[in-house]
């Protein structure tokens, strides 16, 4: 066999296309450093050697909260609008922020705000994310097969159960002691400043579980998003693999609720973005795409409210306005592309 023909068996061929997009991928990584950088070292005094150390011991473990929840938010943002197949839904109609928001306002309701429940961050996050689950495997998995295996009838009883527990919270926030109220609210904001280093840990050891339990699954999204008839024509067995992925879908919306809170219009944000990025259907370079732009949408988010407003404004606040600015252009000028 000749060297030629060795090359030629051993370099697979890559479109113009494909070169791009694998060349905005490594810049946008170079980027996302650049600002992990500027985050890890603004106002940091490395002139001082133990007030810099310090910095970085409390800088370190936020960076790495910000970056868990971009890659765990905008993997299962990709995920979600390639199974629905539609470009301006977000893993949020699932009801998971609405249920983080209802078991918080109930735990303290129930037992007060000054309980070992409430207090205590890695029970917290346990509970979270061990009620958010096991609704997630009744809800996408048992009433998944009960529908006929039809994604939007789960999107629809999502949507449903959003309602239904934001009415629940309401009426548990209208006869709460105001104080408990107060208390409550500062937990019901997405918040990167206060993290608890074992859950990032834990979150780090699930996620990569997770990722590894689903990839033959996720091997398998270029397939999915030709449809249904197409994808069974294919050989794949389309209805557990949706099955699956919804499910993974919801376990990584739960996770980065539950270490931050909710952030409603980041998945939807970063997912477009990526897309109008890279202008690919190749999963393998949108998922990396889009966790890119969580990690830079957030991380510059939190430069902005700790640098600029001191703390003042939230990041979640940013989110939620560029969101919905956003999901407005996307609605009434990018048709063609829903």
């Amino acid at each position: 066999m000749t060297d030629t023909n060795k090359n030629l068996r051993t370099k697979p061929y890559r479109t113009p296309a494909q070169k791009a997009n694998v060349r905005n991928l490594i810049i946008l990584t170079f980027i996302v450093i650049g600002v992990c950088a500027a985050y890890l070292l603004i106002n940091s005094y490395p002139e001082k050697p133990k007030l810099f150390q310090y910095v970085l011991s409390l800088r370190i473990p936020t960076l790495i909260v910000m970056l868990i929840a971009a890659f765990a938010i905008g993997s299962a943002s990709i995920i979600f609008q390639s199974i629905i197949n539609n470009r301006i839904v977000t893993p949020c109609l699932l009801g998971m922020n609405s249920m983080y928001t209802l078991v918080h306002t109930a735990v303290v309701f129930v037992v007060g705000s000054g309980s070992v429940i409430a207090t205590n961050s890695n029970l917290s996050f346990a509970i979270d994310l061990v009620v958010m689950a096991v609704a997630a495997t009744f809800v996408y998995s048992y009433m998944f097969q009960k529908t006929g295996n039809n994604v939007l009838y789960v999107l629809l009883i999502g949507t449903v159960l959003s309602s239904f527990f934001g009415s629940i919270q309401s009426t548990m926030i209208r006869v709460m002691d105001p104080n408990e109220y107060d208390t409550l609210l500062t937990t019901l904001v997405a918040d990167f400043n206060n993290v608890n280093v074992e859950v990032i840990a834990f979150s780090l050891v699930l996620l990569v579980a997770l990722t590894i339990f689903l990839w033959k699954d996720l091997m398998l999204l270029d397939v999915i998003t030709l449809g249904k008839d197409q994808a069974i024509n294919l050989g794949v067995d389309y209805d557990r693999t949706v099955r699956r992925l919804l499910l993974g879908v919801v376990l990584c919306i739960a996770v980065a609720t539950a270490m931050v809170g909710p952030i409603s219009f980041l998945g939807l944000i970063i997912a477009n973005l990526a897309r109008q990025l890279l202008k690919t259907h190749k999963h393998s370079h949108l998922n990396v795409g889009s966790a890119l732009m969580g990690m830079l949408a957030i991380i510059a988010g939190q430069l902005i409210s700790q640098h600029v407003f001191s703390y003042a404004v939230p990041i979640s606040t940013f989110i939620t306005i560029g969101g919905g600015i956003y999901f407005l252009y996307l609605l009434l000028f990018k048709k063609g592309g829903i």
